[in-house]
Order: C-alpha cells, then structure tokens, then sequence
C-alpha cells in the first residue's frame, strides 16, 4: 500500500491509456487488428504486413505522428477511426478509477486528464466510457503541439493550468512522460505496474507504481459531493 502525501498535492494529472484504461485495447489494435486489416487491403499475411508496418511505427514513435489518427490515415490510406470502432467493445475502464477520480475530487483536489492520443480517440474512448464527467479539464497533447516525452508540452500545459509543479502528482505508465515530468519539476510521480491487464507486471525501474488504483484512493470526505 503506497502512502500519498495529500496534504501537499494541489492537482493530479493523469495518462489515459494503460493508466486508467486497459492497454489492451491499443495493443490489440497496432499488434493485431490494424496488421489483418492491412494484409487484407494489400493481400498479404499478417506476417509480412508486420514487416512492413513495424519500421513505419518504430520511426516515429513517441512523436505526436505516432500518436495522430490523420497521421496514420494518410500514411497508410485506411481509415483508422473505423478500424478502432470496429474492437472498441475492447476499451474497458481499469477498477476503482471512477472511485479514485471522484474521491480525489472531493477532497478538492484538481483533477486533470493529460493525454497523448489523438482526440479522434480521446472522444471514441471517451463516449465509451463515460469518464469525461470526472475531470476539471481533459488535455490532448496536440493541443500543444508537443508529446508528453517533451519539455514543451509541460511549459505549455503550465501557460494554460498554472499548477504548482511541486504540488502536482503525475500517474502515467510510460516511463519516458514520467522522466519528462520529473525533469520539470513535478513533485509527486506513479507508475502502472500492469498498464495491459492481459500482460505481465513489469518493471518501473525507479519510479513507484500502483497495480490498482485502490492503493491510493483516500476516503471520501462526509458530506462531499462526487462528481455524477
């Protein structure tokens, strides 16, 4: 059980993916959904759409393209978006979120979803899982022209939230964003041990992490009001 302080933190910002929702819905969509759909278009196995497709996505990850669904829907001519909707009964919210979110909240702390995907999947995801109601604000880091990984992205979510950076805990299960953020001086840092439930528990190397957001729920004040 990790023991927060949160006495001293003002505002928590928080990644979507494989942080509140399971991993595995993207996993399987790059790993294995978007592969059979290009083998398809182009008459090939699974196989040999990997090969061509893995160098594609190896050279620019952690870049916004990477991230951008228009990106991928010129560079590949599918349509991404469909292809998504079509395993989106895979996007799954991990348990005790919702819980923590509205806790968190009630003890008027600020709660902020930070965000690299695209906002064509932000709202897919989004409408699927009805999470939107739970958060001050939502972010996309196409909003700033910057991945999380960049110190950019931090000095231009700072011009628009003005958060204490000492004050501030960061939950993100890629280790690069969590580096990114503590290179600027956010305060408080978790990881995710377990950001696709079908995967292994993985090493986080010399960040603390959570395995359920129970951990570190703290209990709702009497009389507060969560947030519908």
């Amino acid at each position: 059980m990790l023991t927060l302080p949160w006495h001293k933190i003002e505002t928590v910002f928080l990644d979507m993916d494989g942080t509140l929702l399971d991993l595995h819905f993207d996993n399987h969509f790059w790993l294995k959904h978007l592969p059979m759909r290009y083998a398809q278009k182009h008459e090939l196995s699974v196989e040999a759409a990997l090969d061509k497709l893995n160098p594609r996505f190896e050279a620019v990850h952690g870049t916004l393209d990477w991230y951008c669904v228009d990106y991928w829907e010129r560079e590949l001519e599918m349509d991404i978006l469909e292809l998504k909707h079509e395993v989106a009964h895979l996007i799954d919210v991990f348990p005790y979120v919702t819980g923590f979110l509205d806790s968190v909240r009630s003890h008027g702390k600020r709660v902020v979803l930070v965000t690299n995907a695209h906002e064509k999947s932000l709202n897919l995801k989004m409408e699927r899982t009805q999470l939107g109601g739970h958060f001050d604000h939502i972010y996309t880091s196409h909003e700033f022209r910057a991945p999380k990984e960049s110190q950019a992205f931090w000095h231009r979510l700072h011009e628009v939230e003005g958060f204490k950076a000492a004050h501030t805990l960061m939950i993100d299960d890629t280790l690069s964003v969590l580096r990114s953020a503590r290179d600027y001086g956010i305060g408080h840092l978790l990881a995710v041990k377990r950001p696709d439930s079908k995967q292994p528990l993985r090493d986080t190397q010399e960040f603390p992490a959570i395995a359920s957001f129970a951990e570190i729920t703290p209990p709702i004040p009497e009389n507060a009001h969560p947030s519908a």
